[in-house]
Formats: structure tokens, C-alpha cells, sequence
């Protein structure tokens, strides 16, 4: 807080200065001290989720692989002049499309540059009346995730007067193409020319076409191609057709519905042109006139497919190559290929959805990953942090919500995330290792800290937040908050805008006003430490809310224990904070169902800033313990009002928020 204290507080440095000996304690003072009764339930494991940073296989993955925008700024965008303005950006973009989007002119095609991710949202993005393309030079795209539809003309059929392609490559290279579903595109659903290198093609659906997916267009001998678990439904010639490519290596493909119009030569699946060397692996073919062919120039091995209702051509000659060894991959039945398609090819609803982004795997600080989600996420999104000490800073504004900060390591200390600023130097909000602007963020088995040695420096004020919330909605699990004065501070944007947050199965540490804001606070089945500072008389006070008057719920702590090392009648409970001297803000705390020591005073309620503790809403209810005396100073709760007053009731709000209920 950033008011001056009546009293400055004078004592030894913080016990634990060194980072190891305050995690040290941190582990020691975890839940198992409270008993069997409050042990934190194992985590159980998320579900398996696609992420923006998925990297391909076969040839997209070779010669320094195909990651797109991965590292670079995340943006969902909703319209074309959006989806134009980054995908022609000079820098990396994961570019989230939401919604249908139509393309103007008619057969609009969105020029995409280097180092690209395009993603659809869910199975519900669509690109109409248009499509992309790749102009020579560009490399490192991937284009995932969405519907490519209709550009087809009413009775152009052949589309001989134009050239509207769902996606063109013209001698782009690092390239992958997935999960897309082609409908309806005159010309080309999918062309890959001149000289286009290490792209791979899966798990696709071309539907409703006549000429749909082409490679070559030149006479040099260097595509390299993965075509694999694609649908071909509906469609008439090119399935693809592969001309002069170095190597074509098509696997559990399923090529079903054919059109034909009687056409004896351009009605067909798979072919081998010009001086193409294609290996064909456990495909399936239901219905296909001439399912696979070559030039007499040309190279083509099948092995494994399966053959239903076919004619025509069935042509294999030469060695071609061996894909194995160029990139290893597991081959499917082909028995199994109809069913897994279907199910696995085209939009799928979990692409685009979840996401992890891993520090520093895929970011190399908290920051560079916060920085990296979309403004106005909509979208579940998990920062997985690696154990290590990130010395930084961290923000994550209020345009960012729906975040999960989570430590991977096994326990909450493996993780740090930590920095030294005090309030002489920014304010005490300047001072937050950690703030959360945003709604709706997670922090799971993690430790936030601000180490910010206050007996080397002789400063007007000492606090040092490890941590600070404004935002709704705000969960921490299994977590440590270390510091000193004002080590974690709940708040809200303003006085009258009411933020929730739940802290849960936790540690928090601190000496002056430690847990204080106006924010609705639960803190439940957690380890509050209650620091010495070397007095015999008043060592501290462990909460200070601003609670807003309007507001029945301010802060409660429930079935937790407070420890300390403080002479015994040396600590305060809490007092009431007035930023700024405001009158609305009357703090209510309830403290139940918890273990104080023998540090805590008999009067443990005290005035602040000219304000009396008579006037705020303090209570206790059932605590236990050397600390829990009941005095005629301690205002104890009735069971009746302790039965409105439970972890539901503080959290609920409107909306029914229950985030204790999860478990």
C-alpha cells in the first residue's frame, strides 16, 4: 500500500533471504502439516489437445522442418482485411481464424509470407469465394484448420476462363497443408508448382471438384511430397497427379464416390508423370476409374492398398525410392483408413482450440508467452513453465484472459518466478513480480516471489508485492507467495467493481498487510506464514482489506493454518485499509475454521490511518489453537450468519462461479 505507516517497523533482514532456504521452508510448511483431512488431491491429467506449435512429418519436417509462426505473435482475426494485413506481415504470425469469412473480389486469393501459421478456430472457420497463395520465395507456412469453399462458377465445370485455387505454392517451400476441407474451387483445390520443396499434405478433404490437386507444372525433377490421410470424395481427375516430382510418397489415403462423366481418360485417382518416382502405401480405393497410373517415364510402387470397384489402370513399375530413408512414419491398414478418415480428416474442433505454449520451449521467458496470446482470447490456453528460476517480471493485461500459468515441475518450488523492484521505484503496483489484469487466469504449482532485500536499503517504503490481481475470476492452486510487506494483493479495477479470487491448498508468507485489497478473497486449506520481524511487542498484521462497502464478502480465510516464529501476543489479524482515505471502502475479513498460533494477539484487530477496526467487519468463527482465544476485542460469527457466509456464497457472484467445486 502505498500510504504512510504511523509506525515504521524496524527489525533484522528477512528471515530466509536465500531464495533456497525460503523454498526450503516452503516444502516443509506444505499441506501435509495440516492433516490427512485437508491433503491436496493428485492432479489428474488434462486432455490431450493440438497446440499452435504441432510441427509436421514426412517431408515438411526435413532440412530445418516447418514451424510456421510458432515464436511469434498470436492474433485471431475475424474478417479479410484482418486476415490479409498478417498474413503478409514481414514477421512470424499464428494467425487464429474465427468464423466465416468471404472473400471480395470473387476469388480473392490472400498472398501469405514467410513464417506463418493459419489456424482455424474450432471446425467452424471458413475462407469463401477466395483462397491463398504462396508466391516464389515464401517458406515456413502452415495453413490448418479450415474450410476452402466455393468459387465455383454455375456451369463452368472445367473452369477454363479462371484460375481461383483454394491454395497455391509457386516454388514456396517448407509448407504444410492439414485438416483442410476443399469444397467446390475452380480451378484447383490444391496446386503445388513450380519447383515447390518439403511440403507435406495430410489429413485433408477434397470433395466436389474436377481438378484438385495438382504438383509439378515444370520440367526440373525437385518437389519433395507427403500426401497422407486424405479423403478424395466426390472429385474427378488429379488425386493428386504428381509431375516431375523428385519423390511423391502417398500413404493411407481413401479415394471414394468418384465423379465421371463418362471421360475414359481424365476421370482417375493417383498419377505418376513425366519423371515422377511416387510410392503408394495402404491406400483404399472404393469406386475409382484408373485408381493409380504412370508415365512410361515416370515411377510408381504400390504396396498394400486395398481395391474395391476399380477399373482402369492399376500400373506400378521401376524401384521409386524408399521414404524410410528420408523420415521415419507408421503406416495404418488400410482396412482402417475409410473409418479414420472420416473421423480425423477435414476441421476438427480440438485444432485451434487448447493450447499449450511452453517456456522456454517455445518461448524463452513467462512474458515472451504472455505476450504471445491472442488479445481477446477466447480460447483455454495453458503457459506450461519449465522448473527454474525466471528472474522477470510478468503481466498479463486485461485483453488476455482464459490463461493457465502452470509449473511442470513436482512441486510448486521447482518453479520460481521471482524479481527484486520495492515500491521506491514504481508504487507498490510497479513493485508486483507478478499482476493480472486479465479475467478468468489459473495459476497451478507455481511459486511467486519478490526477494527484494529491504535491510540492505534505508527506503521510505518496503513494499514489495510478489503479487497482484485486478482481474475476475482468478484461481491459484498449490501455489507460494514470498515476500515481506504486501506480498499478495487482491484488487479490482475500482472500488465498486466487485473481482473475485480463490486461492487454494497454498503458502503465503509476509510480515506488514501481506494478504490486502478489496478484491473477494478465499483462501482455503493453505499455509499462511506470518513472518517475524524481531519485535517483542507488534511484528506485523496479516491481512489489510479495502473491502467495498457495497460488498458483503471481502476477504475469507477457511480451514487453513497460520504458523509463525513471532513472540507469542505480536501479531494483528488484520486492520482496515481507506486508500486514499475513502470512507466506502469498509473492510470485511472472516477468519474460520483455522489454527492460529500462540503469535497472534488477544486483540488482534487494530485502527489504521485514523480509521477504527470497530467500524469494519471483522469476525472469527470456530478457529482453534494457542492464538484462537476469544476475547471481548475478537467479534466472534454465529453459526446461523457462518451458514451464509461459506466459500460458495463469497465466490458465487452472478454468474454462479464455483471454482472450488472442480475437485
Amino acid at each position: 500500500m502505498t500510504h504512510l505507516r504511523s509506525k515504521r517497523l524496524s527489525r533484522p533482514g528477512r528471515p530466509g533471504t536465500v531464495l533456497a532456504v525460503v523454498l526450503g521452508l516452503v516444502a516443509a510448511l506444505s499441506l501435509g502439516a495440516l492433516g490427512d483431512a485437508h491433503a491436496a488431491p493428485p492432479a489428474k491429467p488434462g486432455p490431450a489437445a493440438d497446440r499452435w506449435t504441432d510441427r509436421p512429418h514426412g517431408f515438411a519436417s526435413l532440412a530445418g522442418g516447418t514451424t510456421g509462426g510458432a515464436g511469434g505473435k498470436v492474433v485471431t482475426v475475424t474478417d479479410q482485411a484482418a486476415l490479409a494485413k498478417y498474413a503478409a506481415a514481414e514477421e512470424p504470425y499464428v494467425i487464429r481464424v474465427k468464423g466465416t469469412l468471404e472473400m471480395e473480389p470473387f476469388g480473392r486469393e490472400i498472398p501469405v509470407a514467410s513464417d506463418k501459421t493459419i489456424i482455424g478456430v474450432s471446425d467452424t472457420a471458413e475462407i469463401v469465394h477466395g483462397g491463398f497463395t504462396l508466391d516464389p520465395g515464401t517458406h515456413n507456412v502452415v495453413i490448418r484448420n479450415l474450410t476452402i469453399r466455393d468459387t465455383a462458377v454455375e456451369g463452368n465445370w472445367d473452369c477454363k476462363d479462371t484460375d481461383y485455387d483454394g491454395i497455391r505454392l509457386d516454388t514456396a517451400h517448407h509448407v504444410w497443408i492439414d485438416h483442410i476441407r476443399f469444397s467446390r474451387i475452380c480451378d484447383g483445390q490444391l496446386d503445388i508448382r513450380k519447383d515447390s520443396e518439403y511440403v507435406t499434405v495430410s489429413y485433408n478433404q477434397f470433395t466436389d471438384n474436377n481438378k484438385t490437386f495438382g504438383i509439378g507444372w515444370t520440367p526440373n525433377v525437385t518437389t519433395q511430397i507427403t500426401v497422407d490421410h486424405n479423403w478424395f470424395r466426390g472429385t474427378k481427375q488429379r488425386n493428386p497427379s504428381a509431375d516431375n516430382c523428385a519423390y511423391a510418397h502417398l500413404y493411407n489415403n481413401y479415394l471414394s464416390g468418384q465423379l465421371s462423366d463418362g471421360d475414359p481418360v481424365w476421370t482417375y485417382g493417383n498419377w505418376s508423370r513425366g519423371r515422377t518416382k511416387m510410392v503408394i502405401e495402404n491406400s483404399f480405393y472404393d469406386g475409382v476409374q484408373h485408381p493409380y497410373q504412370a508415365d512410361a517415364t515416370a515411377e510408381l510402387v504400390q504396396r498394400g492398398s486395398i481395391l474395391r470397384n476399380t477399373t482402369g489402370r492399376h500400373d506400378a513399375w521401376g524401384t521409386a525410392f524408399d521414404p524410410r530413408q528420408f523420415y521415419s512414419y507408421r503406416l495404418d491398414p488400410a482396412a482402417a483408413v475409410p473409418a479414420l478418415v472420416k473421423r480425423f480428416s477435414g476441421p476438427q474442433r480440438r485444432i485451434g482450440g487448447p493450447v499449450t505454449l511452453h517456456v522456454p520451449g517455445d518461448h524463452p521467458t513467462v512474458q515472451a508467452a504472455v505476450d504471445a496470446v491472442p488479445e481477446g482470447n477466447d480460447t483455454p490456453l495453458t503457459i506450461a513453465v519449465a522448473p527454474g528460476t525466471y528472474r522477470e517480471k510478468v503481466f498479463i493485461p486485461a485483453s488476455k484472459p482464459n490463461i493457465v500459468l502452470r509449473g511442470t515441475g513436482r512441486d510448486r518450488s521447482d518453479t520460481v518466478i521471482v524479481f527484486d523492484t520495492p515500491a521506491e521505484y514504481g508504487g507498490s503496483t510497479g513493485s508486483a513480480t507478478v499482476r493480472i489484469a486479465a479475467n478468468d487466469v489459473t495459476a497451478r504449482n507455481l511459486t511467486f516471489g519478490n526477494d527484494f532485500d529491504e535491510a540492505a536499503h534505508e527506503l521510505k517504503g518496503e513494499q514489495a508485492l510478489a503479487m497482484k490481481t485486478t482481474g475476475d475470476r482468478i484461481v491459484f492452486e498449490d501455489t507460494a507467495f514470498l515476500g515481506n510487506q504486501d506480498t499478495l494483493m487482491t484488487d479490482s479495477p475500482k472500488l465498486t467493481t466487485v473481482s473475485r479470487v480463490y486461492v487454494r491448498d497454498s503458502y503465503i508468507e509476509g510480515d506488514v498487510d501481506f494478504v490486502y485489497g478489496r478484491a473477494t478473497t478465499v483462501i482455503e486449506r493453505s499455509v499462511i506464514r506470518a513472518l517475524s520481524r524481531g519485535s517483542d511487542s507488534n511484528n506485523g498484521y496479516i491481512t489489510a482489506a479495502s473491502t467495498w462497502k457495497g460488498n458483503p464478502y471481502g476477504f475469507l480465510i477457511t480451514r487453513s493454518k497460520v504458523v509463525s516464529d513471532a513472540p507469542a501476543g505480536t501479531y494483528h489479524l488484520g486492520r482496515p485499509w481507506h486508500p486514499g482515505g475513502e470512507p466506502d471502502a469498509v473492510a470485511q475479513v472472516l477468519i474460520r475454521d483455522t489454527l492460529l498460533p500462540a503469535a497472534v494477539k488477544s486483540s488482534p484487530w487494530t485502527d489504521m490511518s485514523g480509521f477504527s477496526w470497530k467500524d469494519a467487519r471483522f469476525t472469527e468463527h470456530r478457529n482453534h489453537g494457542p492464538g484462537a482465544t476469544v476475547t471481548a476485542d475478537r467479534p466472534q460469527m454465529s453459526d446461523r450468519d457462518a451458514r451464509s457466509h461459506t466459500v460458495t456464497a463469497y465466490l458465487a457472484g452472478t454468474d454462479g462461479w464455483a471454482p472450488h467445486t472442480r475437485h
